[in-house]
Formats: structure tokens, C-alpha cells, sequence
């Protein structure tokens, strides 16, 4: 993920819900051109904050074992306003299925209680290390990177709910 698109996770229910925040800063770059004269963030950037609030929940519940979290489909992802500068963009991902491999969510953006984006998201999950000789210290590094992130989002927040095993 080249863009980190969350601020802060502010609710975690191991491998069932998350909740999380994006404030959105007239200072961040693409706003300077979509739209010059009217700067909102970008649909496909709301899309890619549900998908990788959803990662974060399948990281932390599967003790970070995939190092790639992707998305595999997204399905009725309806978007219903802008979000502006000065905003801040609540996610929250419902899980319904998770396995070692994959996961589905409910995923909905609001401001307020003001419903933004919506959909339907299937996240694959990968590792390296499984593909071959070779990536298994690209794999390491990559979960290394991703536990490090994971603190930082949740630093502050209380310590995940831990209840009974994760995996169906």
C-alpha cells in the first residue's frame, strides 16, 4: 500500500469488528488535483480505506501471519457523498467470514452520522514465504513492517477483546 489511509483504529473486536478513523488534511497532495476548485478525496481512496481498515482486522485476528492482505472483490460498493477537507471519515468493518485464506466484510464509511461509502469486500490472504525459496525474508519483513504500523494505529486505544478462536 503505498498510501497509509487511516489515522488511527479506534475499536477492535478480534476477528469480528473494527473501527477506525481518516482525517482528511487540505494539505495531502492528490487533493491539489482532485478537484482543484473543489478538493474532496478520491472514491477509489474511499474504497482503499475500507479494504485496508478490513486488513487490519484480518492481520491482528490471524496474529499477522498473511503478509499480503488484498482485495479480491468488492460488491455493491455504493458512494453517497463527498468527504472535504477538514472531515473525518469513520470506518467500520463488520467481519462475516474469515479463514486462513479468506475473509468477507460489510464496510461502511460515514462523517457523523452521515453514510458516505458502503460495500461488500473479499480479502485474499497471502504469504510469501508459501510461493517459494526466496521470499521467506521479504515474508518476515513485510509482517515485521505491519506489526509496527499496527501499533501505531492503535497506540492509545485499549488492548483488542480476545474471545475464543478466530478461524471458522
Amino acid at each position: 500500500m503505498k498510501f497509509i489511509l487511516l489515522d488511527r483504529i479506534t475499536e477492535l473486536e478480534r476477528g469480528r469488528r473494527i473501527v477506525a478513523e481518516k482525517g482528511l488534511s487540505l494539505a495531502e497532495e492528490y487533493l491539489a488535483e482532485h478537484f482543484p476548485t473543489f478538493p474532496v478525496l478520491p472514491g477509489v481512496f474511499m474504497l482503499e480505506a475500507l479494504v485496508q481498515t478490513s486488513a487490519w482486522l484480518v492481520r491482528e485476528a490471524l496474529d499477522f501471519a498473511p503478509s499480503l492482505v488484498l482485495l479480491k472483490a468488492a460488491r455493491n460498493v455504493t458512494y453517497k457523498s463527498f468527504v472535504s477537507p477538514g472531515q473525518v471519515l469513520t470506518l467500520e468493518a463488520e467481519c462475516s467470514a474469515l479463514t486462513a485464506e479468506q475473509s468477507e466484510f460489510t464496510a461502511r464509511g460515514r462523517v457523523g452520522d452521515r453514510e458516505m461509502v458502503k460495500g461488500r469486500l473479499t480479502l485474499r490472504h497471502l504469504s510469501l514465504e508459501s510461493a517459494g525459496t526466496g521470499w521467506a525474508e521479504t515474508d518476515a519483513a513485510l509482517r515485521a513492517r505491519h506489526r509496527a504500523v499496527f501499533k501505531l494505529l492503535w497506540r492509545g486505544c485499549p488492548a483488542p477483546q480476545v474471545a475464543g478462536p478466530v478461524l471458522a
